[in-house]
């Protein structure tokens, strides 16, 4: 079966086509950084639009590159949550739209899920059951991944997101957005131990996360004694040393991987999982890819990461996850709602069970 996937749940107009769920055809992503940037975070209303300019062209794309008319699919998926409201109307309507025109089955899709199953879209596909870490920036989450139409949310973040705190504080010290890269590349070789900022968390019974207070931290570290002194956003660093700059997000960048790594294995541990799935935007980053592999080798818990365009947000993942519900059968009606939060039902909460 062939299924062309359309994810706009964000700032991304991406489209695929993939056979079978797990391989590849086309995957096309136009990407909004440009248009955001200015602003140093995502407008919704920009994304909205955006989307409605990208959407033809990318289908199209996705379509030519695949070498496939809309007779061959099988199924059009489409994110229909988490996300961007108005992003995720744009993309659904238009999922819609194409599956009435088209005569084909229409797939919702959870975000979240498409992330935890990205990984089998490359040649390094795990056994079941596997514990998936999906990181991003507006997501810190550990599911329990029994089976493909099976997860269960083991822990998740109580505040902001890693890549959330990652793109704030780069924010705050003036760098380029989108700033998780920015960090990334200053840390790069300097020293993670130069100063010692908190783990959320860290000692506490939960898998959950948090990360307010290491954000709150670095600006208090950089601000002196008089704290912060209104909204984070509004807030400007004072001029710091390159060298010194360089330190202090490798410190930082040390603490959200700490948190992360830590979290991580213990839910392996607990939940008796030899094998850890990292997927998310923030599965990018280098430092993470190296201290979780190295963690993972420790305790003996195999470590995998998608490739990295299948990371960042891209639809083949969209269509990879699709393709488990439709051989199921479970088609979407053209009276689908996406839905800003995780619609419920998809996935367990474990955390209480």
């Amino acid at each position: 079966m062939l299924i062309l996937g359309i994810e706009t749940s964000c700032d991304e107009t991406a489209a695929a086509v993939v056979e079978k769920g797990h391989r590849v055809l086309s995957s096309v992503v136009a990407s909004q950084v440009a248009d955001h940037r200015p602003y140093g975070g995502v407008v919704p209303e920009i994304a909205g639009r955006k989307h409605l300019e990208n959407l033809v062209p990318v289908v199209q794309s996705a379509l030519d590159q695949a070498g496939v008319t809309p007779a061959d699919l099988g199924a059009v998926a489409v994110t229909s949550s988490p996300g961007l409201m108005g992003a995720l109307l744009v993309g659904t309507s238009f999922g819609k739209a194409l599956a009435m025109g088209w005569g084909v089955p229409l797939v919702e899709v959870n975000h979240l899920h498409a992330h935890a199953l990205a990984i089998n879209l490359g040649s390094r596909r795990p056994r079941l059951p596997y514990l998936a870490l999906v990181v991003s920036g507006g997501h810190t989450t550990l599911f329990l991944v029994s089976s493909a139409l099976d997860l269960a949310i083991l822990g998740q973040t109580r505040d902001d997101a890693a890549g959330e705190c990652l793109d704030k504080v780069a924010k705050f010290l003036g760098l380029d957005y989108p700033g998780g890269p920015e960090i990334d590349r200053l840390a790069a070789g300097a020293n993670p131990k130069a100063v010692r900022f908190p783990r959320g968390l860290a000692h506490a019974p939960t898998l959950d996360f948090s990360f307010s207070g290491l954000k709150t931290a670095v600006v208090n570290h950089i601000l002196g004694t008089g704290g912060i002194k209104g909204p984070l956003n509004h807030q400007q660093a004072p001029p710091i040393p390159a060298g010194e700059l360089r330190d202090l997000a490798a410190s930082f960048l040390e603490a959200v991987v700490d948190t992360l790594v830590g979290k991580t294995i213990r839910a392996a541990h607990k939940h008796g999982l030899s094998t850890v799935v990292v997927s998310g935007g923030v599965a990018a980053n280098a430092r993470l890819r190296v201290k979780m592999t190295a963690a993972g080798k420790a305790a003996g818990v195999r470590v995998l990461f998608p490739g990295r365009e299948l990371c960042t947000d891209n639809a083949a993942m969209i269509a990879g996850a699709a393709w488990h519900l439709a051989r199921q059968k479970r088609f979407a009606g053209l009276d689908l709602r996406p839905s800003a939060k995780m619609k419920t039902g998809t996935c367990q909460d474990a955390r209480n069970a």
